[in-house]
């Protein structure tokens, strides 16, 4: 296929692909709804208690997965671009781990949501801030003192996550397994995290052609122009917000910027130009199908999603380890 008419016809793929996810998740459930039926009650129309459950749950749920699924894309590929490293996590420094330990806070105390939401976010800013503040050495981060410091902080909120779960209150471990086994039930304000989404892909997007040059080594970016300090800088820190906000709106799923990065970049090469939104919309898709599936498989018992991509995630995982075993 010509290179130049590819991105005009994976985009689109991927976007139609992605708006029939979402028509999925409006229409299946316990109580099945037409197609034309979830439409409606999506853009405001419609009576009934179909189409108050289209808007007042399904919808807010699909978006928040698709939402998700594309922030953890969009970090992993950019870890996996800073750390040239094609198997790197969005997970790697620790900030999944500082999001747990405030969520899991909050819901050992009986807070409100929006108070859960907000303690996770802000400890996955603390965890951030750790890691940057300890990894800063010398006055330069690099990737060695990155990672290890990373994997510190993520061994310590293991720890603390451990002891809450040890110390909490019997009906409140339930809840609490299923926020970091990644749990989208409870996710109804999922607006402020698509314009995070929205708004990182744009900041990022006029810098893809600075990726492609890092991507063949910090040597060659700085003999072509590129600033490698404050570019490798700035994205760690957006790699790190984008996946504070999908770990405070979703919870801790697992594999999805892993695989799907990686996968992406199989598949049309790592041009960054259109690695990003394409990465952006097939972890949107994916964990948006996982999502549904999770609710429907055994209905009314509903699975928490980090279960499916961990079920999807682990035997890609491995076939790409085969397949590139060194």
């Amino acid at each position: 296929m010509n290179r130049t008419l590819r991105p005009l016809l994976v985009l689109p793929a991927l976007a139609l692909a992605g708006a029939a996810a979402l028509m999925w998740a409006l229409a299946a459930g316990e109580l099945p709804v037409s197609l034309a039926d979830a439409l409606a009650a999506a853009f405001g129309g419609g009576e009934g208690m179909k189409a108050q459950i289209v808007r007042e749950l399904r919808l807010p749920r699909a978006v928040a997965t698709f939402v998700c699924g594309g922030l953890l894309a969009l970090a992993g590929a950019l870890m996996q671009v800073l750390l040239r490293n094609p198997l790197a996590d969005p997970y790697i420094l620790g900030i999944s781990g500082g999001a747990a330990v405030g969520a899991l806070g909050a819901i050992t105390a009986g807070a409100a949501a929006w108070v859960i939401d907000t303690a996770a976010f802000g400890g996955a800013l603390a965890a951030m801030l750790l890691v940057f503040g300890l990894a800063h050495g010398d006055g330069s981060w690099t990737q060695t003192r990155l990672l290890l410091t990373g994997v510190i902080v993520a061994a310590g909120c293991g720890a603390a996550t451990t002891l809450m779960l040890a110390l909490a209150p019997d009906v409140r471990v339930q809840s609490m397994l299923f926020w970091l086994m990644g749990d989208a039930s409870g996710a109804a304000r999922p607006w402020p995290a698509l314009v995070v989404l929205a708004a990182g892909l744009a900041l990022l997007l006029p810098f893809a052609r600075d990726l492609n040059v890092l991507a063949r080594g910090e040597l060659t970016a700085r003999a072509l122009g590129v600033r490698v300090a404050g570019l490798r800088r700035a994205l760690y820190l957006l790699a790190s917000l984008l996946t504070a906000a999908a770990v405070t709106l979703v919870g801790s799923v697992g594999f999805v910027g892993l695989i799907v990065p990686h996968l992406v970049r199989l598949a049309l090469g790592n041009d960054q130009r259109l690695l990003l939104p394409a990465a952006t919309l097939a972890g949107g898709i994916l964990l948006t199908v996982a999502d549904t599936a999770a609710r429907t498989v055994i209905a009314p018992q509903q699975l928490p999603v980090g279960v499916l991509t961990a079920l999807i995630g682990v035997p890609v995982f491995l076939f790409l380890l085969a397949r590139h075993p060194r």
